[in-house]
Parts: structure tokens; sequence; C-alpha cells
């Protein structure tokens, strides 16, 4: 469902994404890691079309980014690191918004809706304006207008940042069914417990560079861990 090729990415002299290639398959949970600065969300607004990379390909479905962008987004739910709505806007509002941006029929969206609000008992809160939501709120709606249009890739940056403990197990039991139901799922994520519990493989970003994939499992194999390593221990071992 995702392919990178060689993606590299500059800002003037400074290079973000260097040379990272990976792919996530259907049915898959994918985590990028690294620490703050290290590309993980210059990749992940390179693969939903918001930069552009400066080389290597990204293929999303069968089909080049930059080559095809609205067929590629249509296949892509996005849900970024800073929930926004335009201002003014109800919750409802907002969710109708993004869903007439896929082309999601009016009769859907509401029925979608009325679905959908009660995975996060948000139902009720719909017509409150999206500017007075907590961040935990807004976080919660943007989940549900990712989910909207049914997208084929989900792309996910710190999903449970402002989000309450019950909040956060709804957050992870939608991307793991997202995924058993035969979707793909990128995640970014500095909370690496998330990661360990809900990843079917792992990326470690450092300065731009991949410099470890792989399930959890295979990871601590390579580097003669226990199986009972955790994934913070990994993780300081790969980066030190």
């Amino acid at each position: 469902m995702l392919i990178l090729d060689h993606v590299t990415k500059h800002y003037g002299e400074k290079t973000a994404v260097d040379d990272v290639s990976f792919s996530v398959t259907p049915g898959e949970i994918f985590s990028l890691i690294g620490s703050n600065g290290s590309g993980k969300t210059t990749l992940l607004k390179m693969i939903v079309g918001l930069l552009r990379p400066d080389r290597g390909v990204i293929t999303v479905g069968q089909d080049d980014t930059t080559k095809e962008p609205l067929k590629t987004k249509s296949l892509i739910g996005y849900i970024p690191d800073e929930p926004a709505a335009w201002p003014g806007m109800t919750g409802e509002e907002f969710l109708h918004f993004v869903g007439a941006l896929y082309d999601v029929d009016a009769t859907t969206r509401t029925r979608k809706i009325r679905e959908l609000l009660p995975l996060f008992r948000i139902d009720g809160s719909e017509t409150d304006d999206f500017d007075g939501y907590s961040r935990g709120n807004k976080q919660k709606f943007s989940i549900l207008a990712a989910l909207l249009h049914e997208p084929k890739l989900l792309l996910v940056d710190e999903p449970i940042v402002g989000l309450d403990p019950e909040s956060a197990l709804v957050a992870k039991d939608i991307f793991t069914g997202f995924a058993e139901r035969g979707g793909s799922v990128l995640l970014v994520t500095h909370t690496l417990p998330v990661a360990e519990t809900i990843s079917d493989r792992i990326g470690v970003l450092k300065h731009g560079k991949l410099i470890s994939t792989g399930s959890l499992a295979d990871i601590r194999e390579r580097l003669h861990q226990t199986q009972s390593a955790s994934l913070e221990t990994v993780y300081n071992i790969i980066t030190a």
C-alpha cells in the first residue's frame, strides 16, 4: 500500500530525510520512532503531499504521489500532530467539511458521523465550536475525520497526545481494528509503549536516516537482547 524508495528531502543545507526506503503492507501497522528533528513528520508530509521529495519515489497504492496526487490522496486518511479546523466551525461541520473534500455524499456523511461519534463518547458535543474544544477533543474529531471516507492508508502523527487514558485505548483499538480489516497504518510517535503494543514492524530514524527496521522480536534478536527487552531499551541501544 505504501512504498518509499530512496526518499530524500533537504531544507537548504540541512538534510531532513536522507535516502529512506521502506514499505507498509495491507493489514500492517508500521511505527516510525525517533528523536525530535529526526525527520518523522517531514516523511509524513511528503507522503500526504504537503511536501515534495527532492529525490526518490513515494508510491501509494499503485501510483506515484507526485504524478497522481489526487488519486493517491483519496486513499489516505491523515491525522496531523496539531488538529485544526477552519475558524468558526462546529465539530460536526468540520467532519462534514472533511468528508465533502473526499466526495463523500451528504447522506453517507451524516450516517457515518452518527456511527463514529460514539466511539469516543463525544456525541452530543458535535454542535459546539471546534475552537472551544480541549486539545484531546480536537484530536478525537481529527481521528474520526480521517476515517470518514474509508481510506486504505492511515497516516498518524502522534495520535494520543492530549488524549485521556480511556480515549488513548479507544484510539489504539481504532488503529488495530483498521489494520485487521486490511488497512495499512503508518504511525509516528514518541510514545514508545504505544508503538511496542500495536506495531507489527518498527523503524528507527536518526538524523534523517532509517537506521533499523523490523519487528520488535527481530530487532531484539539482532541486538542480542532477551525477548522481554522493552522497546525503550532497544531504542536506546540502537541510537546510542
